[in-house]
């Protein structure tokens, strides 16, 4: 039987905050994403990243750090300099996790690196690719 369609893209990725404004501070000031819209009623905040969305949710009962169910989240960055990167995340007080690396993704090989968001989610930052 064919396939009835083809996976594009990573269109959302949601997660879980033990403190909302914590959060949503490091995902635009620290990383500059783009608040696109809230629904208060559920406490939703949407983020633009690129032509993805990151929603920040509430946890409720907060998130345990032995029952994560993501991994990781990756999220291709344009920053041509790794180590200004790095240097520019450690002053904002991000805690770095290891060295940069030569590492496979959606657009090819790039190098990257990862960092813990506040409330300890793994975020990988991807550089992508020479044109």
């Amino acid at each position: 039987m064919d396939r009835p369609l083809r996976v594009a893209e990573i269109d959302h990725v949601v997660i879980r905050c033990r403190d909302q404004t914590r959060a949503l501070d490091f995902y635009t000031r620290v990383l500059g994403l783009g608040e696109e819209r809230r629904l208060e009623a559920i406490g939703l905040i949407q983020l633009r990243a690129g032509a993805g969305m990151i929603d920040l949710v509430p946890a409720d009962p907060p998130p345990s750090h032995q029952g994560r169910n993501v991994d990781h989240v990756c999220l291709g960055v344009e920053a041509p300099d790794m180590a200004a990167l790095i240097r520019y995340l450690r002053a904002e007080g991000v805690e770095v996790l290891g060295d940069p690396a030569e590492r496979y993704g959606a657009r090819g090989m790039g190098l990257s690196v990862y960092v813990l968001d506040p409330d300890g989610n793994i975020i990988e930052l991807k550089q992508r690719p020479a044109a």
